[in-house]
């Protein structure tokens, strides 16, 4: 890292409970709140076909109520308490998390622990989730203009079902999902040794310590779930689709790449790559397409960051009569300098500003402190990567970044969704 700015490491101290359960402590005083984070080893990576969409169930089935909670107080005791709180599932994990007062910390704990230890999986609130989720599926995918373009996107790009298929599911599965399917995939996934534990704020360790025992040292432990597969050859599924989109009032277009896993070299310049291309005002295509040319209504741009082969998007919806074509042979074309010429020394001080920026912002919040360390704990079994993070990102060269753009970017090797408003294909 440069010689001119250095972070404090953060305070981490890791031990697991007898029944397996990871917990991670990060003590910081400096704001009288403490934030949780549960994170279950459970996304849509482990379902199989024919029984998809349960991770993401899941997430709504935790909040029905459990032993010596009922349906909705979890959202009414952290509320009343003073606190945030949600859940959220991806392809790689399920998490729950909140944010209180730093003396409602045992709440918060007896909270989580209540619903791991003894989740309310009946027939009435299957049915009423499964609805839910059915309703979340209508409002987010179905009637949204462009909303299912990311889902068929990971299904070009991806051939591996456990990468490709998307996080909400198929409806038909879950309608043929019967509570015992229900009660087992809870058995198998919500075990403690499954699970990593943050805390995050102010707290006494010794007593935060004492409380965590005393609400999950008790909790069973279960067998470890079957490992999965998520290898991937190195071409895309398809290179090529038209979609028609009923709803979308203009054409759209989006182009995806298969990249190498989360925090490898390639993946790491790729990602930095990516923030040069597409991330902010100043990047290369806000600046073509936004500012020079006029000619997109929306510029989007991400880096889908998995433990497997992960991928990135760049895609635009154009103004009216502005043409596909060009806007994306201008985004090939900036691809092509990246992987010709790298990255130029201003454009590395801007990122490198950018990084810093970044990483101290998310220091300031004791929940996404909470939320980056669980995350290094469940997928690197390194709670403590959070601290050399952003010197691994500001060692990348910008040799490394062209190289790995060149290989990976500029290449035919690539996925287009086309995206056609409704009866002009």
């Amino acid at each position: 890292m440069s010689d001119k700015f250095n972070l404090s490491p953060l305070d981490i101290e890791q031990y697991t409970l007898k029944n397996g359960l990871r917990v991670v402590l990060n003590l910081d005083d400096s704001v009288p709140v403490v934030a949780l984070a549960v994170y279950y080893d459970v996304g849509s990576r482990n379902e199989r076909e024919g029984r998809t969409g349960f991770a993401h169930l899941f997430e709504h089935m935790m909040f029905q109520g459990s032993e010596n909670v009922k349906k909705a107080e979890h959202f009414q005791y952290v509320m009343k308490a003073g606190g945030t709180m949600n859940g959220t599932t991806s392809s790689e994990r399920t998490n729950y998390f909140e944010t209180l007062p730093a003396s409602e910390l045992p709440l918060a704990l007896w909270l989580e622990s209540d619903r791991m230890r003894s989740l309310a999986v009946t027939q009435e609130n299957l049915d009423n989730q499964r609805d839910a989720v059915k309703e979340e599926k209508r409002l987010r995918y179905d009637n949204q203009p462009y909303g299912q373009i990311f889902d068929l996107i990971s299904e070009m790009i991806y051939k591996n079902f456990a990468n490709s298929h998307s996080t909400i599911g198929s409806m038909d599965d879950l309608d043929d999902a019967t509570v015992e399917d229900v009660q087992e995939f809870f058995r198998i996934y919500y075990a403690p040794n499954n699970a990593v534990l943050v805390l995050s704020g102010a707290f006494e360790t010794e007593t935060a310590k004492q409380l965590i025992e005393t609400y999950f040292g008790d909790i069973p432990a279960q067998p470890l779930p079957p490992a999965i597969d998520v290898e991937e050859p190195r071409e895309v599924a398809a290179n090529y689709k038209e979609w028609e989109d009923k709803l979308a009032p203009f054409p759209a277009f989006l182009v995806g790449w298969k990249i190498p896993k989360r925090r490898s070299p390639e993946f790491n310049a790729l990602y930095l790559a990516g923030k040069l291309l597409y991330d902010g005002e100043s990047s290369r295509l806000y600046q073509k397409l936004v500012k020079g040319e006029e000619s997109v209504m929306q510029l989007f741009g991400f880096t889908d960051e998995r433990r497997g082969p992960s991928s990135i998007y760049v895609g635009a919806i154009p103004k009216p009569e502005k043409d596909l074509s060009k806007i994306r042979d201008i985004i090939m074309t900036e691809i092509k300098h990246i992987a010709e010429h790298g990255p130029t020394a201003d454009e590395m001080q801007k990122l490198h500003n950018k990084l810093i920026n970044d990483t101290v912002r998310l220091r300031q919040s004791s929940q996404s402190r909470a939320q980056n360390i669980a995350e290094y704990a469940l997928y690197d079994g390194d709670p403590t990567l959070i601290n050399t993070e952003l010197e691994t990102l500001m060692a990348v060269t910008p040799e490394q970044i062209r190289s790995a753009a060149n290989e990976y970017l500029n290449s035919e090797n690539r996925s287009l969704l086309d995206v056609v408003p409704a009866g002009k294909g």
